[in-house]
């Protein structure tokens, strides 16, 4: 039986807070809005980033929104190309369990809230975007936990949602994987509190990064 394994990427690959919330902040300035306090933002992490910035701002309006997100990739991706950015190094282990769970036979794929070219740039850079067979961002489907970005990635690998597992951080990836049919995994290291996964539907939750093989077993 062909399985999939679908990861978010922000807080369940990559540790990549430090740069989320400094162009978040940056949009911010432009705009003239306070800051907001960093623990908001982790909380928006997985959203795409219209969303993001509506859950951080409900009061103010859509326009304001979209200028504010768009400001955001504009800071990212001058962090990018100016060399500012800071790392966003994989989790310990997380190399390791993609590479044993491929030797399994699971197919990999990765459901996330990043552009195309954001996700393209991070996978490269770790030299891990040869694992997974579909890849599945904000540019081409709703916001999480919209499901539509895994059923896409099931549609493209030609799994059934039975067969399938949503692995994430968020209380939005386990709303996603529920939404879709698949199982949700939930990891404790990234940006949303344990409490809010299970809350969310979450199957399992694992404590550390090399309890994964087994908790999808």
């Amino acid at each position: 039986m062909t399985r999939l394994a679908v990861f978010d990427c922000d807080g369940t690959l990559v540790d990549s807070q430090a740069n989320i919330c400094v162009a978040m902040e940056e949009a911010f300035v432009i705009a003239g809005r306070p800051l907001p306090d960093r623990r908001a933002i982790r909380r928006i992490v997985g959203l795409s980033l219209v969303e993001a910035v509506q859950t951080l701002l409900p009061r103010e309006d859509d326009a304001l929104h979209r200028r504010m997100a768009a400001d955001y990739k504009q800071a990212y991706y001058r962090m990018r190309t100016t060399g500012a950015l800071a790392d966003e190094p994989l989790f310990d282990g997380i190399a390791a369990v993609l590479a044993t769970l491929a030797d399994d036979g699971w197919l990999l794929g990765v459901a996330t809230g990043k552009s195309d070219r954001g996700l393209a740039h991070i996978l490269a850079a770790h030299g891990i975007a040869d694992r997974f067979v579909t890849l599945q961002t904000a540019d081409r489907h709703a916001s999480k936990p919209d499901p539509a970005m895994l059923i896409a990635a099931m549609d493209e690998a030609g799994v059934a949602p039975h067969s399938t597992v949503m692995i994430g951080d968020t209380s939005f990836d386990m709303a996603m994987a529920t939404a879709a049919g698949a199982r949700a995994v939930g990891v404790a290291w990234g940006y949303h509190d344990v409490r809010d996964l299970a809350d969310a539907g979450a199957a399992v939750i694992a404590d550390r990064v090399d309890q994964l093989p087994g908790l999808l077993a």
